[in-house]
């Protein structure tokens, strides 16, 4: 019988109105502090508490927490990328696992564009060099930069972000290259106006490569020395996907030597370390991992999580369940 409150614990501090939006079905709490929950401190918290559902930002589910819970229903992830959660314990469990798709690609594709534009257009250096009181007089050779209107953008990746960089570059007359596991059909590559290219091809001819793939066993250091080596020295690698995507050894090398022109990096190998080379270059903008980071994306994030975390919990399909095996019937041999 269905309790006359479910047991539901966030991670991160959730906005009024999304507790409120729970609080008429749940009994709700959260970490009250914007800080990162060890799996220890979480896998207490779940067995203590008896929760059934488990609204996740930051803070990693592994199969101990999984195993401490034992009346754990749900987990909904309040961001896209689910690395943090131990799928597979879930399933194992029949605990349908959910993400926020559909929730922050614009705003995390608007963030990749102003990397993209802050390095080429050297803006945060310049911004330092006013506020350093250096700006004495209109220089001609002042921080000269690199034009974007009419570049290669190489796109890694194809999905609704890497989709949603493609037409704001359209408006830059940016030509689109992409590389994906999965080509897009015909009509949509007219649509975005964008070329498939092997892999190679795309690191050789992208005037400015940005990432947007998930993190799998698949993509850790997808870009390594090999890759960065294939591209331009004028070159500028984008990164909003996941640090771990990137070796940032080899990457720190090449912007080092030349062999590479700027980077614009939202995401770190180790987070939040980052590789002190990195802190040092003028010619790398860094960012704290904001990609979603708007009241706005922020706030429809959790409400995606909650309504698929409710959905779950009455026992239904929610709309972005990740282990949708637990819903589908199994296939016949």
């Amino acid at each position: 019988m269905k309790p006359a409150k479910w047991r539901v614990f966030a991670t991160r501090p959730l906005n009024p109105s999304v507790q409120e939006f729970l609080s008429g079905q749940c009994e709700v709490n959260f970490h009250p502090e914007d800080t990162p929950l060890s799996p220890d401190e979480l896998a207490e918290i779940c067995s203590e508490q008896g929760i059934e559902g488990l609204m996740v930002a930051g803070a990693l589910v592994t199969g101990k927490v999984v195993k401490d819970a034992p009346r754990l229903r749900a987990v909904a992830q309040m961001g896209v990328g689910y690395d943090n959660i131990d799928v597979a314990a879930c399933t194992a469990r029949r605990i349908p696992v959910t993400n926020a798709a559909g929730s922050l690609e614009e705003t995390t594709a608007d963030l990749a564009f102003a990397l993209l534009l802050a390095t080429a257009r050297r803006i945060v250096e310049g911004d330092r060099f006013v506020r350093d009181g250096r700006w004495n007089r209109w220089q001609w050779q002042l921080l000269w930069g690199l034009d974007v209107y009419g570049k290669t953008l190489g796109l890694y990746g194809f999905g609704n972000i890497g989709r949603a960089v493609a037409r704001r570059a359209a408006g830059f007359s940016m030509r689109i290259l992409y590389h994906a596991r999965h080509r897009l059909r015909e009509g949509l590559e007219r649509e975005f106006k964008a070329q498939y290219v092997d892999r190679e091809t795309l690191f050789r001819q992208s005037d400015f490569l940005s990432l947007h793939v998930p993190l799998t066993a698949e993509t850790v250091r997808l870009v390594t020395a090999r890759e960065l080596g294939w591209m331009k020295s004028t070159a500028i690698l984008i990164n909003t996907a996941r640090g771990q995507v990137v070796d940032e050894g080899a990457l720190v090398e090449a912007l080092k030597t030349g062999r590479l022109a700027g980077a614009g990096l939202d995401v770190f190998e180790n987070e939040p370390k980052v590789h002190p080379e990195l802190i040092k270059m003028q010619n790398v903008v860094l960012l704290p991992h904001l990609g979603s980071a708007t009241e706005e994306t922020r706030t429809r994030m959790a409400r995606v999580a909650a309504e698929n975390l409710l959905a779950a919990l009455d026992g239904k399909r929610p709309p972005n369940l990740i282990n949708t095996e637990i819903f589908d019937p199994p296939r016949s041999s």
